[in-house]
């Protein structure tokens, strides 16, 4: 996994349901765990824009219902500073479905993807219709 150029604000953690921007099947999703995530004892896992995490299929198909799956955060509510001091906040908190490798398991995203997904995985940026 690549790094991004800044550390934004992380602004969902453990249990923050969040929309499924693509068109995998599914349409709302739990956060359950953060991979790469560091903290103490008791510590909420926290996730911020472009961070890999484990979701709960909540609403969808049936067939993708109640499964584990994968997902990258594309947009999220909490306003985060870039490093050239622009400040960027969407309207709604997002995720994408990808496989193991990084891939996504959709054909296509709806709405636009933050301009850190696109640094850190660029399969997931190709798909959406605007970067911002």
């Amino acid at each position: 996994m690549k790094a991004i150029n800044a550390t934004p604000t992380k602004g969902l953690t453990k249990k923050s349901w969040c929309t499924c921007a693509d068109n995998s099947g599914a349409k709302i999703c739990e956060i359950i765990s953060v991979f790469g995530f560091k903290g103490k004892k008791r510590q909420q896992p926290q996730a911020g824009i472009a961070d890999l995490v484990n979701v709960v299929v909540k609403k969808g198909k049936p067939e993708i219902r109640k499964k584990v799956e994968r997902a990258v955060i594309v947009r999220v509510r909490k306003e985060y500073r870039r490093v050239d001091g622009v400040r960027v906040k969407f309207e709604d908190n997002a995720v994408v479905l990808v496989d193991d490798k990084g891939l996504p398991k959709g054909s296509e995203i709806k709405g636009v993807v933050a301009k850190e997904v696109g640094e850190r995985w660029p399969k997931v940026a190709g798909l959406a219709p605007a970067i911002v």
